[in-house]
């Protein structure tokens, strides 16, 4: 539940233009589809071409990515277990708006706990929040891992680091699983495109 504001003076203003209106406009829906999965599973790869790929259909969209993130917004959290709950809570915020624009937000976030991404879905309305589990093993990770995190974290470098010092809780039910050590980009790209046209969030291809 989101907490009480701390002065009873904040209200809510709405503008002249509301969701439905530049829903209308955009011609889909909003949404925020929301990757989660280990470092080097693939969320940033997968949804940057999941945003192209709605781009190049006239789609309103935008990708809110953990490491751009950090760099501006989030600049001020670390990875403690109060600022990685903070983290997601901004970016739940953050992505609230972006749906209230009428725009289908892509987020990719580690986001490790199940407790912080359900807070997410609360926030926003039914059917807004579309849980994609980016799943890749563990060993696919580390031979992936781009950063050289992996690497550090095991040799004690990096605390807290999510699937060796810090646990990953995947996802019960998530609206879509795509399990990127079998599938290439283009196929998981595919498969949440689809699962947007099925669900009328877009128009077919």
């Amino acid at each position: 539940m989101r907490e009480e504001f701390k002065d009873k003076n904040i209200v809510w203003h709405s503008g002249a233009v509301d969701k439905a209106d530049r829903v209308k406009a955009n011609g889909h829906r909003c949404a925020v589809v929301w990757f989660t999965g280990l470092s080097g599973s693939g969320k940033s790869t997968v949804a940057a071409e999941v945003e192209k790929r709605l781009f190049d259909r006239g789609c309103q969209t935008y990708i809110l990515d953990g490491d751009n993130v950090r760099h501006g917004l989030n600049r001020d959290l670390g990875f403690s277990e109060e600022d990685r709950t903070e983290n997601i809570r901004r970016i739940g915020e953050v992505a609230k708006l972006f749906a209230d624009s009428g725009t289908i937000v892509l987020t990719a976030f580690i986001s490790p706990l199940r407790e912080h991404r359900a807070q997410v879905r609360e926030i926003l309305a039914k059917g807004e929040f579309i849980e994609v589990f980016v799943d890749a093993d563990l060993e696919t990770c580390k031979q992936r891992d781009p950063k050289g995190l992996y690497k550090k974290a095991v040799a004690g470098e990096i605390a807290d680091f999510t699937g060796i010092s810090a646990p990953y809780e995947p996802p019960e039910m998530p609206e879509l699983l795509v399990d990127t050590s079998e599938n290439d980009v283009a196929a998981s790209a595919a498969a949440v495109v689809a699962y947007l046209e099925q669900h009328g969030l877009i128009c077919p291809g």
